[in-house]
């Protein structure tokens, strides 16, 4: 349970709705848990609990609000704001670490026994590693069941249930309904879900849901950024949406994301419907759609230098990136030339070194190389001068080899030493993956022209130690900060 229970209760008694999956709020005289924001009846202060996890909730015996169906809501940002143990355990489990590894992967993965580990969790978060999956399977078989017309059996085995009667089991004990009454009561709810349902499927391995985030949300700035960096034949960005492909655990794909005001069309092809939760979990790290906007906005907005670019630019995001070991080789290509350059080195990297997509999408031809596939190759055959192309084989080698740890459950600080001491890999780079493949909210960049030229044409002082001084009180979301100077500058660039 949270034990800072009186500012839960004010946010429940506000219906606020910046908490939604912050926290859970359980009400034992009903025995069920709801979001803070739920419209029902303020509960009586005694008859209130409140949980860091929905899982914690579950176990405690309660089942969701049908009401305001509380799992609906975008996930916590302290997962990615976090780096304890428990941080980067949810992490892993959001990317379905524990359904293909089970828990001794998981523990395996952080560096610790599973006896810790269980421990540690169920101190922060309420639940073991478990409990945790299940409530994160639980919460995919709903979204599937309610978005989607596919059969009950392929979102049983798709949200990673071992069996059918688990699947019906879970959902009867967790939403008190079949998983055919919640259908139903969804084509109740929204008559284009009707249509859908009765419709035939969207074909193999196609999967259409709607991504939750939290308001205020600039979708547009992420197209913009993403758009300039696309890579060809990996990305592509058109019609205001972004597409790319994806190299998940059990296959290829491909998503299509769109953002709209208050949500994210997320359209995905799969070639096993097993992939669907870490697909969707790198998409949400992609778009940085678990972030709190308003309290990032509150943390930087006493500066004066960035307080006109937060009124400009309300629920700006941090542009993750669905694959650690692409980012950090894109990190190091891009390093001392143009985004564009960049985007052509990269493109010619993928035409000799990337995996044919067995069905091309459009635009959407390959997968990016594999660390190992560049960790093969010959420096003197990389498109990039010989010093660039050594660094860029030896850190895919030591990714390949398992030396550095590109993914969301890595340890920062050690992610960063390790990168570091790689020959070619400077301190811009190891901030920049940083940035975007681990999600660290805290990352910046001093020694950026982008960042130097952004902040002179503020006024504010642009040598890297003055920035470095200046950013200090920008802590803990200088990557936000960032992404403000960033965009700025493109914006007026642009103009």
């Amino acid at each position: 349970m949270i034990e800072d229970v009186e500012r839960c209760f004010r946010a429940v008694q506000g219906k606020d709705r910046r908490f939604d999956g912050v926290f859970w709020t359980g009400v034992t005289s009903t025995g069920i848990y709801c979001r803070p924001s739920c419209p029902a009846v303020t509960p009586r202060r005694r008859n209130v609990r409140f949980f860091a996890s929905a899982a914690a909730a579950q176990a405690a015996g309660l089942r969701a609000c049908k009401r305001c169906r509380p799992d609906a809501s975008p996930g916590s940002p302290d997962w990615d704001a976090r780096a304890d143990v428990a941080g980067r355990a949810m992490r892993l489990v959001n990317d379905g670490v524990i359904d293909r590894d089970g828990v001794p992967g998981l523990a395996r993965r952080l560096g610790y026994s599973e006896r810790h580990l269980s421990r540690q969790l169920a101190d922060s978060l309420g639940a073991g590693p478990l409990a945790l999956a299940r409530a994160r399977r639980a919460h995919t078989a709903r979204t599937l069941v309610e978005s989607t017309p596919l059969p009950m059996a392929d979102i049983a085995f798709a949200a990673g249930f071992a069996s059918v009667r688990q699947f019906n089991d879970t959902v009867r004990e967790v939403y008190a309904s079949t998983p055919t009454d919640l259908r139903r009561r969804a084509a109740a709810r929204d008559r284009s879900h009707r249509i859908r349902a009765a419709a035939p499927a969207l074909g193999e391995g196609r999967v259409e849901l709607r991504l939750a985030v939290r308001r205020p949300f600039d979708g547009g700035a992420l197209l913009r950024f993403l758009a300039r960096r696309a890579v060809p034949g990996v990305e592509d960005v058109a019609d205001g949406a972004y597409r790319r492909t994806l190299r998940l655990p059990h296959g290829p794909g491909t998503v299509a994301l769109t953002p709209e005001c208050d949500a994210v069309r997320c359209v995905l092809r799969l070639h096993d419907l097993a992939d669907l939760p870490p697909a969707v979990e790198r998409c949400r790290r992609l778009l940085d759609l678990d972030a709190d906007p308003v309290s990032i906005a509150d943390g930087l907005s006493a500066d004066p230098w960035l307080t006109p670019l937060l009124r400009r630019r309300p629920g700006l995001r941090v542009p993750g990136h669905v694959d650690g070991a692409e980012l950090a080789v894109r990190a190091v290509v891009g390093q001392q030339v143009s985004v564009a350059g960049a985007r052509t080195v990269a493109g010619r990297l993928v035409g000799t070194y990337g995996d044919l997509l067995p069905h091309a999408d459009g635009a959407l031809t390959h997968l990016f190389p594999t660390a190992e596939r560049l960790a093969e190759a010959d420096p003197a055959e990389l498109p990039m001068p010989r010093s660039r192309a050594r660094a860029v084989v030896g850190l895919s080698a030591a990714v390949a080899g398992g030396h550095v740890d590109l993914d969301r459950g890595g340890e920062r600080e050690r992610v960063r030493s390790a990168l570091l001491a790689l020959p070619g890999v400077g301190h811009w780079t190891a901030s920049y993956v940083a940035l975007r493949a681990l999600g660290d909210p805290d990352a910046f960049l001093p020694t950026d022209l982008g960042v130097r030229h952004a902040l002179a044409r503020l006024g504010a002082p642009s040598d890297a130690r003055a920035a470095e001084r200046l950013a200090e009180a920008w802590r803990p979301w200088r990557s936000y900060a960032l992404l403000h100077l960033w965009t700025q500058l493109s914006e007026g660039d642009a103009a």
